[in-house]
């Protein structure tokens, strides 16, 4: 039996699937790198005024927040498996308030297994603060 050949997605490749996207597009993400043996993918999220928690505040609210914790968890997996994976569980812990023009955040695939997947993500404030932590399990399969 021959086992199929997986088409990993490169950089181009998922900004084109992030803008594509009627949801995600919205969020405005940007690839910024990606590290095919490191299984590590990082994104950065502009802040826009209908993020904030507070008009004017520069504050992000956590919705945006968490959705980009997921959609970068999502890919790190899907950028070694050949497209988007649906989501199983996501887990966020808010550490600090994340306030200012852009986060960005850094995904790790901890596992990537036949049925389950794990990412651990790491959220960014602009003075390089961590201000979110995320853990995301995925099911890699192309879908």
């Amino acid at each position: 039996m021959q086992e199929k050949t997986v088409e990993r997605l490169n950089a181009e490749q998922i900004q084109a699937m992030f803008d594509r996207s009627p949801f995600i597009s919205g969020l405005g993400l940007q690839v910024q790198s990606l590290d095919y043996d490191e299984m590590e993918l990082t994104v950065s999220m502009p802040l826009n005024p209908s993020m904030e928690r507070r008009a004017g505040t520069k504050q992000f609210h956590g919705g945006p927040i968490a959705s980009f914790i997921d959609t970068i968890g999502d890919f790190v997996v899907g950028m070694m498996v050949g497209g988007g994976v649906p989501t199983i569980n996501i887990r966020i812990d808010y550490l600090k308030p994340a306030v200012g023009d852009a986060l960005t955040a850094t995904a790790r695939a901890r596992r990537l297994g036949r049925t389950v997947a794990v990412a651990d993500i790491d959220v960014f404030d602009e003075k390089n603060a961590l201000v979110a932590i995320g853990r995301g399990t995925y099911f890699p399969k192309a879908g």
